[in-house]
């Protein structure tokens, strides 16, 4: 396993890995193998009570409620560092071949619970900075034993960090915690919340995200993929969501998937299809006989506004190096933009606008802002979007 491990203080990182370890035992897992915890970070290797093998690289930092200078007396926090503060990049290592399961959280071993980020916001990090929370949080997880919510931004970051969903649990939700971010591997941060809070009431394993309308099934026939797979149809879905890159593979285009089909249904559309071309738009298609109109998909936040407004949170996950400004789209970018509002109302259901009718970005000229409200510049009807869009 090709990752880079930092030697750290093993009497402080003990505790954290005994937090870790005694979760999964209690849980009624089997530990395989654990790593020194004067190596950091952690890697575990264990059996679930079903027999299932499981794996985790574990980014594991102390949290706790020390009060700050200048900093709100509710407010608790993780440092995040290993070895020498360099003010270097580091990467957050992930499986490529998804045996094992990253994860990036603080731990309070004295109060018996945890807090998890999305190890892929974090990616690359710099070492010794802070995540925060506060007190209300960790009373909630407390309290209910699993807690989801969308992390406050800083004033300074509040035009260059993404949304990002914090998910917390108590000492006995770890191994659920483990299968939960096995399946938000590189979700969208409003699928991400949604699924957290899909798990509130109980381990992933018993849900299923709701699927909407079922379709009318069509005449048992084999599929083309599972006759050259050998494979029934069932045995070739089976497949993929047991095996987390496949799985993963097949989510990305869902939305988009769903976007085609709507948008092939909207009169005057033709030769609507997806388009895989890194940083470039989704969806392509001809309207009227027009030129070609593309559109960019996005999901939206699964929390809204106390007004009710639904929110986008409109950028890149990364950045190229020494431009920030890279992170956010120009409006030339695309024809049009679709909001697909799943994680809310859990249907597969879109929203349009035009991206220069979009508030421009604050401090990069030329961007469009990444605060993003869904108000009365966005219509769900497609068809007079596309119509503006084909003449823009």
């Amino acid at each position: 396993m090709d990752y880079r491990t930092y030697g750290v203080s093993r009497r402080d990182r003990e505790p954290l890995l005994r937090f870790i370890l005694d979760a999964l035992s209690e849980q009624g897992c089997r530990i395989l193998k654990a790593s020194d915890p004067g190596v950091a970070p952690f890697r575990i290797s264990f059996e679930t009570p079903g027999g299932e093998r499981m794996g985790v690289v574990c980014y594991a930092f102390l949290a706790n409620q020390k009060l700050t200078r200048n900093r709100p007396a509710d407010e608790r926090r993780f440092q995040v560092k290993y070895g020498e503060k360099d003010g270097a990049l580091h990467r957050i290592w992930q499986d490529p071949y998804g045996l094992y399961t990253t994860l990036f959280v603080g731990i309070d071993p004295e109060a018996g619970f945890f807090v998890g980020v999305d190890p892929e916001m974090h990616n690359p990090t710099r070492f010794f900075i802070s995540v925060e929370f506060k007190e209300a949080h960790a009373e909630a997880i407390l309290k209910s034993g699993w807690h989801a919510w969308e992390r406050e931004k800083r004033k300074q970051d509040a035009f260059s960090e993404p949304v990002e969903v914090l998910v917390g649990g108590k000492k006995s939700r770890l191994l659920d915690y483990v299968r939960f971010e096995r399946a938000a591997h590189r979700l969208d941060q409003g699928h991400r919340q949604l699924l957290a809070e899909k798990m509130t009431a109980g381990p992933l394993a018993e849900i299923k995200l709701s699927p909407g309308p079922m379709p009318v099934p069509e005449p048992a026939a084999v599929h083309e993929l599972a006759r050259e797979f050998e494979m029934t149809t069932d045995q070739v879905l089976d497949l993929i969501a047991s095996a987390r890159r496949l799985k993963m593979a097949v989510r990305g285009w869902v939305a988009e998937e769903h976007l085609v089909r709507t948008l092939t249904k909207v009169e005057g559309v033709s030769d609507c299809k997806r388009l895989d071309e890194e940083g470039g738009p989704d969806v392509s298609l001809s309207f009227k006989g027009s030129r070609l109109v593309t559109i960019q998909c996005k999901n939206v936040l699964r929390n809204t506004l106390a007004d009710g407004t639904v929110r986008l949170d409109f950028q890149k996950t990364r950045a190229s190096k020494g431009d920030p400004c890279t992170r956010y789209y120009r409006p030339a970018e695309f024809d049009l933009v679709a909001a697909c509002l799943h994680a809310i109302t859990e249907r597969w259901e879109f929203k349009y606008a035009l991206p220069g009718s979009l508030d421009k970005h604050a401090k990069c000229p030329g961007r469009l802002s990444q605060t993003v409200r869904l108000d009365t510049r966005w219509t769900p009807e497609a068809g007079a979007m596309l119509q503006a869009a084909s003449r823009a």
